[in-house]
């Protein structure tokens, strides 16, 4: 019997290309690694035409439908992400074509970052780092963020883990969510409030929901503009959940104090993005979960889905 073919099609970090975890995929077929990005739909079909099973690491690499229809015999995509809005799930679905991802996994690492972002943003760190590198001496007041009120949009495995160290540092921790329950309130210690009342309540807002159509541009004008004046905006969940022109304009006319963002509509945005000319936001690149140990979960996590997958027990399957 030929060996399965099983390809990460690009943007492979160091910490895949060594890992043990794909050791354990030797005895089901042979695994080709790409560290570059396809620059190309035609590249990224010749790469992934003859796998069986996809590895997306970082989910950079998008498959839609105009690509997965070139390759007939692609079996599995095996997320390194909880998102899957990298994937055309209808298109993979007519095609027979299977998608796993990992919930959850790496829920404390995503929300540690979330947290510590919060923590940059509301002490200027940014922002007085480079007025000294430039030879000032900046006095602005920061944020003191104990009794101040966070309100948390989605509250899943990450939101609730934002909720909990919110809670421990001593913040009133309001959320919302499409589907609010008493009993989820009492056991993360919150108060579901209505969405709007969280943008005029909250003195940072925390988002935390997936990408799907109906949290498109969740985040827009009217929602900024129903936030407190010198809100703190913090999104680790997806770009395309906040209108980044919308935000940008209440960031130059003062009405925000400050975004941090992991998260871009395009990603990596162009050099001459205006978001990066803004002087009160925290920004890093899509890496919140790239810390060792969030690295080895998701790969641990990868190769568990593939081998579930193989052995005729699949978990974790989106469609």
């Amino acid at each position: 019997m030929a060996r399965l073919k099983i390809v990460v099609p690009g943007d492979a970090p160091p910490q895949i290309q060594g890992s043990p975890h794909l050791e354990r995929l030797k005895p089901y077929g042979d695994v080709v690694l790409y560290t570059d990005r396809p620059e190309t739909t035609e590249e990224k079909i010749r790469r992934a035409k003859k796998a069986d099973i996809l590895i997306n690491s970082r989910g950079m690499v998008k498959w839609h439908a105009d690509v997965l229809k070139y390759l007939p015999k692609l079996k599995l995509i095996s997320l390194c992400s909880i998102g899957t809005d990298m994937i055309d799930l209808d298109e993979a679905k007519k095609r027979g074509i299977a998608v796993c991802n990992q919930p959850g996994r790496t829920a404390p690492v995503v929300a540690e970052h979330s947290f510590g972002l919060m923590f940059a943003l509301a002490k200027r760190a940014a922002f007085m780092t480079a007025s000294m590198q430039s030879g000032k001496w900046p006095r602005i007041d920061n944020v003191y963020l104990q009794g101040k009120t966070i309100g948390i949009i989605g509250t899943g495995h990450i939101g609730s883990e934002m909720a909990r160290l919110a809670n421990a540092i001593g913040m009133n921790v309001i959320a919302w969510t499409y589907h609010p329950s008493a009993e989820r309130a009492k056991q993360l210690s919150i108060e579901y409030v209505s969405f709007e009342d969280l943008l005029r309540m909250s003195d940072v807002v925390s988002l935390h929901v997936k990408l799907t159509d109906d949290s498109f541009h969740l985040i827009g004008e009217r929602e900024l503009a129903l936030m407190k004046p010198n809100a703190l905006l913090i999104n680790v969940a997806r770009g395309q959940i906040v209108d980044t022109d919308a935000l940008v304009h209440a960031l130059n006319r003062g009405h925000l104090g400050g975004a941090a963002i992991d998260v871009y509509e395009q990603e990596p945005p162009p050099a001459n993005h205006p978001l990066l000319k803004c002087e009160q936001v925290i920004l890093t690149p899509h890496c919140a979960d790239m810390t060792p140990e969030g690295v080895d979960l998701l790969n641990e996590g990868v190769v568990d889905n593939i081998i579930a997958f193989l052995e005729g027990n699949p978990k974790n399957v989106v469609v």
